[in-house]
């Protein structure tokens, strides 16, 4: 059986803010605003699994409410989510996601995100799909307030080996 998931976020860019992305640091002049530390792929990837496991999104576990989860690691809440994942007997077979963003530049960055979700996931990396994109200097994120990510992931059943 395959399971199929989509996830959306977005974040402002914020002062004061490292700028996580991808599960990695990215030197820049600005962070994005979060409760968490506003991992905005990891965000989009954890919503597509839960999405997929028809579980509602991040929000619905990890509330922006719960102090609990101030400055947490988005890398954190993705492992979580995997397990819940796994304890239903799924996979990620694969993972499609975007980047939306007009600044910083972020392609030299996509080799080691993948290697850390990767990671995460217990997948190879190509099993794995980064790309960026501009807004083409529409809306916000054309106007450099913010960035965005999608993502999309198929999940298999797999048989568990018995003993």
């Amino acid at each position: 059986m395959i399971r199929v998931g989509i996830g959306y976020d977005a974040h402002p860019f914020a002062k004061d803010r490292r700028l996580v992305i991808g599960g990695i640091e990215i030197p820049f002049r600005l962070g994005l605003a979060g409760h968490s530390d506003a991992d905005v792929l990891l965000h989009a990837i954890s919503d597509a699994l839960l999405g997929a496991m028809a579980e509602g999104d991040l929000g619905t576990f990890y509330p922006d409410t719960d102090p609990r989860y101030q400055g947490i690691s988005s890398l954190k809440l993705l492992e979580e989510v995997y397990e819940r994942v796994a304890k239903k007997g799924y996979r990620l077979a694969n993972l499609d996601t975007v980047l939306i963003a007009e600044q910083p530049r972020l392609a030299s960055y996509l080799p080691l995100m993948k290697e850390t979700i990767a990671k995460v996931l217990k997948v190879k990396e190509q099993d794995i799909s980064i790309k960026v994109k501009s807004n083409e200097q529409m809306g916000f994120v054309g106007r450099g307030e913010g960035i965005a990510a999608q993502a999309i992931c198929a999940l298999k059943k797999y048989e568990k080996k018995k003993s």
